[in-house]
């Protein structure tokens, strides 16, 4: 493939689907390959095994969580509220 400066991963479609739909892949694609802090251990280590499984390197911990990022908004405001 040729130059992908612009458009990063989303270079793969090359000129097809327009550059608005390209963006918001990018965007996503971004969140999802990114590490996270695991809840278990604290560490800097949870990845994307596949579609909402995400799992710990370091620990091993494997839980299913959003499709995108390991916590949705939705479980965020929800274990706020357990906390009260």
């Amino acid at each position: 493939m040729a130059r992908t400066k612009k458009v990063k991963m989303a270079g793969r479609f090359g000129p097809r689907y327009g550059l608005r739909v390209r963006r918001m892949i990018i965007k996503i694609e971004e969140l999802q390959r990114q590490k996270y802090v695991c809840k278990r251990c604290g560490k800097k280590a949870v990845k994307r095994v596949g579609t909402g499984i995400w799992e710990c390197k370091a620990c091993g911990y494997k839980f299913a969580g959003g499709c995108y990022v390991p916590s949705t908004t939705i479980a965020q405001s929800f274990e706020k509220s357990l906390e009260r």
